[in-house]
């Protein structure tokens, strides 16, 4: 066994290597983020000859981080909590309740979206989210547009691990609660959503960081300088002329925190509700 650990002494090499590769860009941009742009102009790799929080406060202030950041929040957590909605009663429904063949014919038709370019519907979701009113007022130009666009791109992926974490769930539970007197809905909330928590955990953060990141479909679809979310609104620092790369640089870094944080204290809940998923599926 040592033998064997001492002839892969090479794999430790690459895993320490790709892991200094990944690191690399995001330390980098810490350090410059405490940079004025003439020392990123002057000398990109140096240390900063100070840190201060300048570059933050006026990444906060003036280029209005701190709007675009509520605003992703509320577009972020309202499109998760929505598509963890109907994708857990979506995944409860055709792995937990038995009604004639329809059961094999559902779960696949959803899984269709897993193989569907995601460019190749930007032109069409324009058109239809132009044509649509909510409440008497246009769909476009609001943040529901980007919610339900958000949600309509998460279900597949989402049902597909609750689907298989649901399977794995043992059957003598749901006779218990029928026995007490549970409906579809008392077995739903009071026994497979409980048990599922992991993997509704796990969904609601991978969903969390694609929708908290994602650029092309906020640019589609906001125009309003209030609504825009944190990646749209960092294109501010570009006027045309140049780039405010310190301040760009503090941005980036307050755009990744609240990602950060989320992972590393739901780590464990990502990894078991993966795990437990990929066992019965």
């Amino acid at each position: 066994m040592s033998r064997l650990r001492r002839g892969q002494w090479w794999l430790h090499v690459l895993l320490i290597g790709y892991v200094a590769a990944t690191l690399f860009p995001l330390i980098w941009l810490f350090m410059s983020s405490f940079k004025s742009n003439r020392e990123i102009t002057a000398n990109t790799w140096a240390l900063p000859t100070r840190f201060s929080f300048e570059n933050y406060a006026a990444a906060w202030e003036s280029a209005n981080i701190g709007k675009y950041a509520l605003n992703s929040a509320y577009v972020t957590v309202v499109a998760c909590v929505l598509t963890l909605l109907f994708a857990a009663m979506t995944s409860f429904a055709i792995s937990r309740m038995k009604y004639g063949r329809s059961n094999k014919a559902i779960y696949p038709f959803i899984l269709l979206g897993l193989i569907v370019p995601p460019g190749a519907l930007f032109i069409p979701l324009y058109r239809l989210i132009q044509g649509i009113e909510l409440f008497g007022q246009p769909l476009y130009d609001t943040h529901w547009s980007l919610i339900l666009v958000y949600c309509t791109y998460a279900l597949p992926i989402t049902v597909f691990i609750l689907y298989a974490f649901m399977l794995s769930i043992p059957g003598e539970l749901e006779e218990a609660g029928i026995i007490d007197g549970l409906g579809a809905s008392g077995l739903f909330f009071r026994i497979v959503v409980p048990i599922s928590l992991p993997a509704l955990v796990t969904v609601f953060i991978l969903n969390f960081i694609g929708n908290w990141n994602e650029y092309i479909l906020s640019q589609l679809f906001i125009t309003s300088e209030s609504l825009k979310t944190l990646p749209t609104g960092m294109a501010t620092f570009n006027d045309g002329y140049r780039t405010n790369f310190a301040s760009l640089s503090a941005a980036v870094i307050i755009s990744i925190v609240p990602v950060l944080a989320v992972y590393v204290f739901l780590q464990r809940q990502i990894i078991e509700g993966m795990t437990a998923g990929s066992v019965k599926g």
